[in-house]
């Protein structure tokens, strides 16, 4: 074997982007939000990185989502360190109180869910400019935007129109994609807020 040879995937996915991203920003006693819980993935990843100083705000439209989502974190014994709300992000800033240091965004439907159930680009937008309200200088917003067979192609493109439009010198925005992939893999993108 070449020693120079690497054994492991440099470029890593979306997902992985996002989570590497978050875990250089996120530390110990950081109130946090996961703007849409899914099967609570990125609601666990948030709850052990804030620690038991810490607080996750997470946030769903289904049932079934908060439900799963509540079982893994109770599995994890870190139910305590989250709040899981039953309501669009877009209405976030109706339950948070306090600045935040960073908001992420799975976009699409539920795993295994019914895919008549989405996230919106107009929702998803007004949720994006809460969230950049809430952010503390140097703080961020991580989106991993998936899309491609029944749904998810005019969001993608309405979120990416909008980030364009943020302001250089308060936001820089950072996009992440593979471009000689097929079946349209997921996009990451990160804003990080300024000041």
């Amino acid at each position: 074997m070449d020693k120079g040879a690497i054994n492991v995937r440099v470029l890593k996915n979306s997902l992985g982007i996002s989570h590497e991203i978050v875990r250089k920003v996120v530390c110990a006693g950081d109130i946090v939000v996961d703007a849409t819980v899914g099967n609570g993935n990125d609601t666990l990843f948030l709850a052990e990185l804030v620690g038991d100083t810490g607080h996750v705000y997470g946030f769903d439209i289904q049932e079934v989502a908060l439900r799963n989502a509540q079982e893994k974190l109770q599995q994890a014994d870190v139910l305590k360190r989250v709040s899981l709300i039953k309501d669009g992000h877009e209405n976030m800033d109706q339950y948070i109180g306090q600045s935040v240091k960073a908001v992420m965004f799975n976009l699409g439907y539920l795993p295994g869910g019914n895919h008549s159930i989405h996230t919106k680009a107009n929702t998803t937008i007004q949720a994006i400019q809460k969230s950049l309200d809430l952010i503390v200088p140097h703080g961020i917003v991580m989106l991993v935007i998936y899309y491609g067979g029944d749904s998810g192609f005019e969001e993608k493109d309405a979120v990416i129109d909008f980030l364009k439009t943020l302001d250089y010198r308060k936001y820089s925005v950072l996009m992440h994609h593979f471009i000689n992939q097929i079946h349209c893999p997921p996009i990451a993108a990160c804003i990080e807020k300024l000041k």
